[in-house]
């Protein structure tokens, strides 16, 4: 007997308990019944409903994890009102204000690394690419070889500077370059960019800031990973070992770099999103210029970096920006949890800044391991629970893991104790 497929409203109310939304439920058992495999349709369901935006516990000890939005965020204070945003208005005079004017993040900025003015752009690409765009559009540029680096998504700096309207000089080898390489080259401006997803050791050279800027041209620095001061004031203590020597953008502006380019998601802990801070008439050219328009950043950005700004200025970062909280927590606090957790061995391990910054550098951490691989059970857990799998165990790293999700990563390891991975 021929199989006769449901009607489509039939099976979509049969998919209810996926939690999509209804439209996705027809969706998805209009699809299922077009390829004839309407029997799948509940876990199509399941794996649309996985793929959708929410929360994860990342239990890798990766602390900037890439695929994980890079920097955690603190969830904003709820129950509260419905307001909107002092986006674009100068509340003292009620008119039309600026999203960069005072009091907003780029004047916090401003503040933080001791440089002229600041813009804020949609992320640490477009800061690098407004800054050329701006500043030498169809001039010559200088890059060190070894600077012609690749980012995520397989976006380069070479086709980055083309982008912007500059002429890309290469000086130098991929290994050593000299500010000498620089004056032969006779370029207009130099652009020194921080290797900050890889570290080349062994026969190297690269000049400094400092001697760049002594070539008498404008050095735009790209220290990408946003450490704002290496002195770390806003930290109880002195700087983690672990941040020997990064760049960071004041000692860059200090050692006279007429901008400098940074991410917000990286080491200073916030939302995605690119600064180009500097020499004002610079930053000025930069706002006034029309891509400056395409890459600004939405409210929700501006606000999440304004909080996270101001802990900087109140000195309280190590206790209420996520990345910080976790960075610093003692390794005998995160054995105290794994053993609390009741679940597999309590191992000593290593986690690392990630996100491309600090490369080879890692973080003394504890957590709990497990015999086989559970990786995969641990993901199809609701929230899913990202760990590692290192020499045939599963490691739950607790550096990158909050407190207040110690609960829900038990409830996911616990019924894999007695299980086949």
């Amino acid at each position: 007997m021929e199989r006769r497929p449901p009607s489509v409203d039939r099976l979509a109310r049969s998919l209810a308990g996926s939690g999509l939304p209804h439209a996705l439920c027809v969706e998805v058992a209009r699809a299922a019944v077009g390829d004839d495999d309407w029997e799948a349709a509940p876990a199509r369901a399941d794996e649309l409903a996985a793929a959708l935006l929410g929360p994860v516990v990342n239990a890798s000890g990766v602390l900037l994890h890439t695929n994980l939005g890079r920097a955690p965020l603190s969830a904003p204070a709820g129950g509260g009102p419905v307001r909107y945003q002092s986006l674009e208005i100068d509340v003292s005079s009620g008119r039309r204000g600026s999203r960069q004017g005072p009091g907003r993040p780029a004047d916090l900025l401003r503040q933080l690394t001791g440089s002229e003015a600041a813009l804020v752009v949609g992320n640490g690409a477009g800061a690098i690419l407004l800054a050329l765009a701006a500043t030498a559009a169809g001039q010559r540029v200088s890059v060190g070889r070894g600077q012609l680096v690749e980012i995520g998504g397989g976006f380069r700096v070479p086709e980055v500077v083309e982008q912007s309207g500059c002429h890309l000089v290469e000086v130098g080898t991929t290994n050593r370059t000299r500010a000498a390489d620089h004056a032969a080259a006779a370029a207009e401006v130099v652009l020194h960019v921080h290797a900050s997803n890889y570290r080349i050791v062994g026969f190297t050279e690269q000049p400094t800031i400092a001697q760049l800027a002594g070539l008498g041209r404008p050095v735009i620095a790209d220290v990408g990973s946003g450490l704002l001061d290496a002195a770390c004031p806003w930290l109880p203590g002195p700087p983690p070992p672990w941040l020997a020597d990064e760049p960071a953008v004041r000692q860059a502006l200090d050692d006279g770099a007429a901008l400098v380019t940074f991410s917000c998601d990286k080491l200073l802990g916030g939302p995605q999103g690119g600064v180009i801070a500097g020499r004002r008439d610079l930053v000025e050219a930069c706002a006034r210029h029309p891509l400056a328009r395409a890459l600004r950043p939405g409210g929700l950005v501006l606000q999440a970096l304004s909080d996270v700004l101001l802990a900087y200025l109140r000195r309280d970062v190590a206790t209420t920006v996520p990345f910080w909280r976790m960075a610093l927590t003692p390794v005998g606090e995160l054995r105290d949890r794994a053993a609390a957790l009741g679940i597999g061995a309590v191992v000593d391990t290593v986690a690392v800044p990630g996100g491309g910054s600090v490369p080879g550098q890692e973080v003394p951490s504890a957590g709990v391991a497990l015999d086989g691989d559970l990786a995969a059970a641990l993901r199809r857990h609701h929230p899913p629970v990202m760990a590692r799998v290192e020499a045939g165990h599963t490691i739950c790293d607790l550096r990158t893991v909050d407190p207040a999700d110690d609960d829900v990563l038990k409830a996911a390891l616990a019924p894999l104790v007695h299980q086949d991975p």
